[in-house]
């Protein structure tokens, strides 16, 4: 543990780093610290964090890795508006509190290797997001919000190993979007054949759908705010031939039903989870 008294005495600190204990939980008086900019708690036994984390209000960098979270403060994206990274991946997170879509300076978001069902449905106020990594959620994560398509700066999106059936169309007004993960999803749509050809391709082809009314009703309000953003005006395109189109990961492409089995396993280790991988480019 960590005194109480320690941490509101540590009032000028910028960097704390306590990783790799055996923390159950943190201070309150951790909220004292009001310029702390780079808070590192990975691989403790942490279940929460504690309400007072919004005081800091001057934090750019969160890692909270490999813990026992279930659960994030309801409220952490009203006040930590200088957040810019968000690591929270090999957690039980089943949920992101729905104010997550208000840190608006976040630019990477990693919350892979969780349980979560669902990500919160108004993420256009994270306009400055590069990287989004909801990858390895395995059984749980079914959809994606039609919101990603108006997450103007994105470049990054690793989806991989859910069990996503359809890609919204939405993704196709991405324009900045360099790298899609996707494989280990039973996708049906976009179809295999597009993925083959290039990230270009799985933009147009979504695009297409758009364009051809085939969304739900309900999602069908998304494409005036889409167009009034400036990432969708009927057409995707506009890049010289010559220009790189970005790529696509699609290696191991199928369903991972049965993946605790003892076949599977070595999938999971922290040298196959963190090792390079290939992609297949245009």
């Amino acid at each position: 543990s960590i005194p109480e008294s320690l941490t509101a005495r540590l009032l000028n600190v910028v960097a704390l780093d306590v990783h790799s204990n055996q923390l159950k939980f943190l201070p309150n008086s951790i909220g004292c610290l009001s310029k702390l900019k780079i808070l590192n708690v990975s691989s403790n036994l942490l279940r929460t964090l504690p309400k007072t984390i919004e005081n800091c209000k001057s934090l750019e960098e969160l890692n909270a890795n490999f813990n026992q979270l279930s659960v994030l403060p309801d409220t952490i994206g009203f006040e930590l508006i200088n957040l810019k990274k968000l690591s929270v991946n090999a957690n039980k997170l089943g949920f992101l509190p729905q104010s997550i879509s208000h840190l608006t300076s976040l630019r990477v978001l990693d919350v892979r290797l969780n349980c979560l069902r669902c990500l919160p449905e108004d993420m256009e106020n994270l306009i400055n997001l590069e990287v989004l990594n909801v990858s390895q959620n395995f059984q749980c994560l079914e959809n994606l919000p039609y919101s990603l398509g108006l997450l103007v700066s994105l470049v990054e999106l690793d989806v991989s190993y859910n069990k996503i059936t359809s890609l919204p169309d939405s993704i196709g007004c991405l324009k900045k979007l360099q790298k899609l993960c996707v494989e280990g999803n039973p996708l049906v749509s976009p179809p295999m054949e597009v993925f083959e050809q290039s990230l270009q391709a799985v933009k147009e082809y979504l695009s297409e759908k758009m364009k051809a009314g085939q969304s739900p009703p309900k999602k069908q309000s998304w494409v005036g705010k889409l167009v009034k953003c400036g990432t969708f005006n009927g057409k995707i395109g506009g890049r010289p031939r010559g220009e790189r189109e970005g790529f696509i990961m699609i290696s191991e492409y199928r369903s991972i039903e049965g993946l605790a089995s003892p076949r599977y396993m070595g999938l999971l280790s922290p040298r196959r989870l963190f090792s390079p991988r290939k992609y297949l480019t245009k």
